[in-house]
């Protein structure tokens, strides 16, 4: 008989949540991952692969049965342009909600150049309001961006929209709660929807994908052409026309690149059909402009190879050209004058890319779908900068008029990504605190937390994983990850600084250190040139410096003027002392400055922006005080915080806290 102890099952315990199974199913996500990348849409081959796919999954996926039996709209229907963006609303997504609400109604996009409108299905005049109050607790909500070819001949886009959106209730089987604002400030009038993501029940609308992608872009379309009438013959000639000469990606380009073979256009048949002898004509035109551009060369008669950046090259062009465009249109509006050899579009991208300081001229959206907004900055250079900002940028910290300073995107690892890989290194893939004292024994607390706080938002970034023992996995090409992120991000300046949130006429006699005060005193001030701003903040530091001296804050002597001391530390104090008590008549209790190397203790209630920069109201039961603030507060926002000041900043602790004193 065998031992007894040899049947036994001895499991083999490991670490609580330790990776052994997740490994595995990380391993099988990256699996699925590369068959989705490879156009797979469920597993096998052939019929089964082709069986399910998800883009059919939600309501109006039998109203596209006819397009998948192959059913297509003709040349002669008149096109229609529709962007889509699914937003998540919990987790503050109704705040998001509400500045996209407001901005789509922003003043001059009506065709009398006034705020836009909000209208419904029944009413012209619609409540914003209302269906943000609808929309608390929602999921989702549908922004769609809708820009019919041939805007410009509707009288009014209203009955159009609202034709488009009773379509979709048919084809959606439900009622839907909507609001939308005609846009006429561009060369293409369009229309801005807000739908809110519940159906006539109160359940989750859920539309299927390939309904959003094919079914709208068609209901639109045949709507439009009803309207309008089919394009005849002459106006689909001269949409080719036009397109010949175009410094844009246009239809002749995309079909020529899905035609071509092996990157080759054929074009020495000979059509038969007059229209196809035309069409033939408009690509051997366009192929030839291609060619004077270098993007195409004719390697033999008739025959043309395609350059593999064509596309991208093309949209960079026509990006340009709008940047342009809304450049010329920005300084209009401000009364102000630039040559073409004074614009400049910041790339954050390129290693050379200076760090601009300058006064912001005019704002917007320069991706209307995804509220990503662009800056012009009249910078200190001489120069007019068009940047984009990253959609997550808080436009309230960058009024018209406020300081700036641009910083381009980090070019790869920072300092302190090496020595969070020194210190993983030597600690079998883990980054922990204790790790990292054991590695630098002289590493001060704060300079540890700020590893820390670097590790979280790389974990944001899915870059890194935290463990609840409080370490971290870093993986082996934890630096490489970081130069993917780098790139990813170098569309948006790394960094936008408000200087002041007041503009140079607001600062002269303003009561806190202002930029200007720090040009004044500063070792390295900004140098200033150009006949726009350069002019305007050297005129300001004039009025400034007679504003010091009468406050008896600064005295000429002779050619010299001599400021007090520590002149910018007073100016703070002041403002804040100011402050402080205009704050606590409104909240009731009482303000306390905060003394460096003190502790402060409380709840960060809000931000508030002053003269000397944007701070924190960090209140008890009884009194308050006033703190610099910085982004990683608003995610504690009611919550209590704790920190030491140092200097004109505060080293922050957000471990949890038992409670807070009476005060």
């Amino acid at each position: 008989m065998a031992d007894k102890d040899d049947d036994m099952f001895k499991p083999k315990l490991g670490r609580i949540r330790s990776l052994g199974g997740t490994r595995a199913k990380t391993y099988v996500n990256r699996v699925l991952r590369q068959i989705s990348a490879a156009g797979k849409t469920g597993f096998g081959t052939g019929a089964a692969s082709r069986r399910f796919s998800g883009y059919r999954i939600g309501r109006g996926n039998d109203a596209m049965r006819h397009r998948r039996a192959g059913h297509r709209l003709g040349p002669s229907y008149r096109r229609v342009v529709i962007k889509t963006r699914i937003v998540k609303l919990k987790g503050g997504g109704i705040d998001a909600a509400r500045a996209h609400l407001r901005y789509i109604q922003r003043d001059g996009v009506s065709k009398e150049h006034e705020p836009g409108q909000l209208y419904d299905a029944a009413h012209d005049e619609a409540d914003g309001k209302a269906l943000l109050e609808r929309n608390e607790g929602d999921r989702h909500q549908f922004r769609f961006i809708v820009s019919p070819e041939d805007a410009t001949e509707l009288s009014d886009l209203k009955p159009f929209v609202r034709d488009l959106m009773a379509s979709m209730e048919e084809d959606l089987g439900t009622k839907l709660d909507w609001v939308a604002v005609d846009h006429f400030n561009t060369e293409n009038p369009h229309s801005h929807i807000v739908l809110r993501g519940k159906d006539d029940l109160g359940k989750d609308l859920v539309i299927a994908r390939d309904y959003i992608a094919y079914g709208m872009r068609r209901r639109a379309s045949e709507i439009l052409t009803l309207e309008l009438g089919p394009q005849t013959e002459q106006e689909l000639r001269q949409k080719l026309e036009r397109q010949v000469n175009q410094e844009r990606l246009t239809d002749l380009d995309r079909e020529m690149v899905r035609d071509a073979a092996d990157g080759v256009v054929d074009a020495r048949g000979d059509p038969q059909h007059p229209d196809g002898r035309f069409k033939q004509a408009m690509r051997v035109g366009r192929l030839r402009v291609l060619a004077s551009r270098g993007l195409a060369e004719e390697t033999a008669p008739r025959r043309w190879r395609l350059s593999p950046q064509l596309e991208d090259t093309l949209r960079r062009t026509g990006e340009r050209g709008d940047i342009i465009k809304t450049m010329h249109r920005g300084l209009r509006q401000v009364g102000l004058d630039a040559g073409a050899s004074e614009f400049s579009i910041y790339d954050p991208g390129d290693p050379r890319a200076p760090t601009v300081t300058g006064r912001i001229i005019d704002r917007g959206l320069h991706d209307e779908l995804n509220d990503g907004h662009y800056i012009l900055l009249d910078a200190a250079d001489g120069r007019v900068h068009y940047v984009a900002l990253d959609p997550r940028q808080d436009m309230d910290d960058l009024p018209l008029g406020a300081i700036i300073e641009v910083h381009p995107a980090s070019a790869g690892p920072k300092p302190s990504d090496r020595v969070i890989t020194e210190v993983a290194r030597q600690n079998d893939g883990l980054y922990s605190s204790d790790a990292h004292r054991a590695f630098d024994p002289r590493a001060s607390s704060e300079f540890v937390e700020a590893h820390v706080r670097r590790l979280e938002a790389l974990r944001r970034a899915n870059v890194v994983r935290r463990f609840p023992d409080g370490s971290w996995e870093v993986p082996d090409d934890f630096e490489d990850r970081i130069e993917t992120l780098a790139q990813k991000r170098a569309r948006y300046p790394g960094r936008v600084v408000a200087l002041s949130f007041l503009s140079l006429d607001s600062q002269v006699k303003a009561g806190g250190a202002t930029w200007l005060d720090r040009q004044l005193v500063g070792k390295e001030p900004a140098p200033l040139r150009g006949n726009r701003f350069g002019v305007a903040a050297a005129d300001a530091l004039r009025q400034r410096q007679d504003h010091l001296m009468e406050q008896g804050l600064a005295e000429r002597d002779g050619q010299i003027v001599r400021y007090q001391r520590n002149l910018l530390c007073v100016l703070r104090q002041r403002e804040l002392a100011s402050a402080g008590d205009k704050l606590g008549k409104e909240m009731g209790i009482k303000y306390v400055e905060t003394q460096d190397g003190g502790r402060i203790e409380g709840i960060y209630r809000r931000p508030v922006h002053l003269a000397t920069g944007k701070f924190a109201i960090i209140a008890k039961s009884k009194e308050f005080t006033l703190v610099p603030w910085r982004p990683v507060l608003e995610r504690q926002r009611g919550n209590v915080v704790g920190g030491v000041m140092r200097g004109s900043s505060v080293s922050f602790d957000f471990t949890k806290k038992r409670g807070i004193g009476i005060g």
